[in-house]
């Protein structure tokens, strides 16, 4: 019997390759110089069957290298910039790491303990690989403040969305993203541009949204990606009226009716999406009805083999899309005995559709009563004059905890008008939610941070 044939990333790209590129704020790169230059120095030493920490200074460097050695090296293991030092050490052990591709000095990764091998932009005539084997394509998990946990998947699964969903099909698109491709919502972003048979614009650290949005314009973005936070922001910044994408796609956190309405009328002309997918269980599915939530038809098996559930609350997911395993001695279970991958995502059903409310463990004790900071931030976001909130928990010594809400207000808003506000946001909460939902104070301030994954920062206090 004759095994499957194996496709690498690069096997993907086909014949039509002028005029694509992939671009950061310094370099345009087109896919023909990718294909037929190289990345890499010093590759005069077979990288064949190699473990490799892939940890560059930027996103449009990681990309070039994922091109290359997709298909060649047993493992990827994708370092995202927010790593901690101190964790790269036990994530090498972890991945069985041999080598490492890097362009800046990583602690305690001298060419002494590994085979060091530097990554440029292409320049030379490159290699030409010989696809042997399907990499495995490891990821970090973000949203903790230990060691990461590293998640397993194959081009095969990472790809299966890109192939099922239509607007990543089309051609000639341009992507761009918020997200850093090195974390599981952007790798899936750069696999919609390459694979889709686009170009790609990658996001800058730290750079100002109005001249991120002035690359956007200049890089004729079409379609384009972000957590809610990521538009938030956008829509906060005044910059929105200048940029006009075709499709709108968000992910990575809940996309209450808030935000979903506000792209709405800020970019008429654009189609509005929301996804759910996560670094474990996948791209689950996509909603493209202007509606947050999901309708509970799609519980079950869905006509792309995604086959959803729902137990005790919480979302699970089982389809060829999900992660194969964390990695590393003494690593926990991914899949459950059924092979769901259990997501920690709570749903709740409402009038024929799921909405999500929260984290399960990102939870608020009221008392014993339980709150999920998301379900009061959708309220708060509905109020015209309120761009983003968040909701934390404050210690109580007669409740244990009290719900306290930080909110960011919409520019210009009069600082005369701030008390209306706070009575009207109280009144709305008193209106659709139980009285321990209903935050003890509201706080004005002028900003909110979002973790470099694009998630609404959230501290206890």
């Amino acid at each position: 019997m004759s095994q499957p044939e194996v496709l690498a990333l690069r096997d993907y790209l086909g014949p039509e390759l002028k005029g694509r590129t992939i671009s950061d704020a310094r370099h345009v790169v087109s896919l023909t110089d990718i294909l037929g230059h190289s990345s890499l120095t010093g590759e005069s030493r077979d990288l064949s069957g190699c473990s490799v920490l892939l940890a560059t200074s930027s996103q449009l460097l990681s990309a070039l290298v994922m091109i290359q050695l997709d298909g060649v090296v047993r493992r990827m293991l994708l370092c995202p910039p927010d790593l901690h030092s101190d964790h790269i050490q036990a994530l090498l052990a972890q991945a069985e790491v041999d080598t490492i591709v890097t362009d800046r000095p990583l602690p305690g990764c001298d060419a002494g303990t590994y085979v060091v091998i530097g990554a440029c932009l292409p320049e030379r005539p490159g290699t030409v690989w010989k696809t042997e084997r399907a990499t495995e394509w490891l990821m970090l998990t973000s949203g903790t403040s230990g060691l990461p946990k590293i998640v397993a998947h194959t081009l095969d699964g990472l790809a299966g969305a890109v192939v099922a969903d239509g607007p990543a099909r089309h051609r000639n698109v341009t992507w761009a993203t918020f997200y850093d491709i090195r974390r599981y919502g952007g790798l899936q972003i750069f696999l919609r541009a390459v694979i889709g048979g686009g170009s790609l614009v990658l996001s800058e650290p730290g750079e100002a949204i109005a001249d991120h949005v002035a690359r956007l314009r200049a890089g004729s973005v079409t379609h384009i990606s972000g957590t809610p936070s990521h538009w938030r922001k956008l829509l906060m910044s005044g910059a929105a009226a200048d940029f006009s994408p075709h499709y709108i796609r968000l992910s990575g956190e809940i996309s209450d009716q808030a935000v979903l309405d506000g792209l709405a009328r800020s970019f008429p002309g654009a189609s509005v999406g929301h996804a759910y997918a996560s670094t474990e269980a996948g791209v689950g599915f996509s909603v493209d009805d202007g509606h947050e939530g999901f309708p509970a038809a799609l519980i079950g098996r869905n006509c792309d083999g995604v086959e959803m559930k729902i137990i005790e609350g919480s979302l699970r997911i089982r389809s060829h899309r999900t992660a194969n395993a964390y990695i590393g001695a003494g690593a926990p279970s991914l899949l459950d005995a059924e092979g769901f991958v259990d997501t920690g995502d709570m749903v709740e059903l409402r009038d024929g559709r799921y909405h999500f409310v929260g984290r399960r463990g990102g939870i608020i004790n009221i008392g014993g009563l339980k709150v999920h900071p998301e379900e009061v931030e959708a309220v708060i976001n509905q109020h015209g004059s309120v761009r983003m909130s968040r909701a934390r928990p404050r210690k109580s010594p007669i409740t244990g905890a009290i719900v306290i809400a930080d909110v960011v207000l919409a520019d210009g808003t009069d600082a005369a008008c701030r008390e209306t506000i706070r009575l009207e946001i109280l009144s709305r909460c008193k209106h659709s939610l139980p009285a321990h939902k209903v935050p003890a104070v509201v706080c004005f301030v002028e900003r909110l941070d979002v973790t470099a994954a694009g998630k609404l920062a959230r501290t206890d206090a």
